[in-house]
């Protein structure tokens, strides 16, 4: 297997992605292909040792930032890195590319070089969320703000595999997150989009409200990328507003500090269930390669986990199991 890293793509490039790539490479596992700008990159890396015979640099002159436009970006620069490291997908067959880059870059180079899978809309990026029962896929988390009710229904299909093949969910709960458990309740998207999955062949059990996923009724939830992105932010505010103002009345007292020190392994415990570093990146679902999409303030730790996410990926063989499953739901 080889692993291809975008080595510009996180706010603080290419140090975060150089130090996983180090402690990637002394592994000795499988090939890390490097892509960024090579007089950028050759400074820094020689400043550590490592297993060279594992790591190899692709010289990629330009970058796509942050704030550049995806369309506009790849016509004014055709050689950045998050572009050649997916043309990189096609050499190397057995391979995933990982990007902490502009997600609308990664998915718009990914569409035009890799193609969408057969019958896919539009493709989708999920998230995993902890709750109460385990873990539940999200999709839609951004790529897709306007949607129509076809688009969630592949969602569905998109997020049921991936809970099957990554999470070994052998019957994955499909919910639709509305503003209510009745059928009836939500807008027309949602309404629409709940009776194609009704008459699908997942194991759909209706609309769930945000509480419900957390609670953990459901191990898949499907909605637009708008509202999807809108409850993983909200969530993840609300979770650092809980620890901060824990950790405040913790050491806000003598007693309290001992408290804080006889409970410090499940707090530890805690914050490494609630922490998007443990994952790094996730793949985006329905284009025709495996393309891992990460946080833009990823650090080194967060690259390093979402290249040992592409290499679970590349095991389980998701990208095939994705074309099975949407073959078989779509039927054509």
């Amino acid at each position: 297997m080889a692993i291809i890293l975008d080595a510009m793509g996180s706010d603080d490039f290419p140090h975060p992605e150089i130090e996983a790539a180090v402690r990637f490479c002394n592994q000795k596992k499988d090939t890390l292909i490097l892509v960024g700008n090579e007089d950028i990159i050759r400074p820094v890396l020689n400043g550590y040792e490592f297993a060279r015979d594992y790591l190899e640099i692709v010289h990629a002159p330009e970058t796509v930032e942050m704030w550049d436009k995806p369309v506009e970006s790849a016509r004014a620069k055709p050689n950045n890195s998050m572009a050649m490291g997916i043309s990189q997908l096609k050499i190397h067959k057995h391979s995933a590319f990982v990007t902490a880059g502009n997600t609308g870059g990664a998915m718009f180079n990914a569409i035009r070089t890799l193609g969408r899978i057969q019958n896919v809309e539009r493709p989708a990026l999920p998230a995993v969320i902890p709750t109460q029962s385990g873990k539940c896929v999200m999709v839609d988390i951004g790529v897709n703000v306007d949607c129509k009710p076809e688009f969630l229904y592949q969602f569905a299909i998109f997020g049921s595999t991936y809970a099957k093949i990554m999470l070994r969910i052998k019957k994955p709960r499909v919910g639709l997150l509305s503003n209510g458990e009745e059928e009836g309740k939500g807008n027309a998207l949602v309404k629409e989009t709940h009776q194609l999955l009704k008459n699908s062949k997942l194991n759909f059990i209706g609309n769930v409200e945000g509480k419900e996923v957390f609670g953990g009724k459901v191990d898949v939830v499907v909605t637009d990328g708008f509202i999807g992105n809108v409850f993983l932010k909200a969530s993840e505010a609300v979770a650092k507003f809980m620890f901060d103002n824990l950790k405040a009345e913790l050491y806000a007292s003598t007693l309290t500090k001992v408290g804080a020190a006889l409970a410090k392994p499940a707090f530890r415990n805690l914050k490494k269930l609630m922490d998007p570093d443990e994952i790094g990146a996730l793949p985006l679902l329905g284009v025709d390669g495996l393309v891992l999409i990460g946080h833009g303030r990823s650090n080194s730790r967060a690259i390093e986990s979402a290249l040992g996410q592409a290499q679970l990926c590349l095991q389980a063989n998701l990208l095939k199991a994705m074309k099975t499953a949407l073959q078989k739901e779509l039927g054509h």
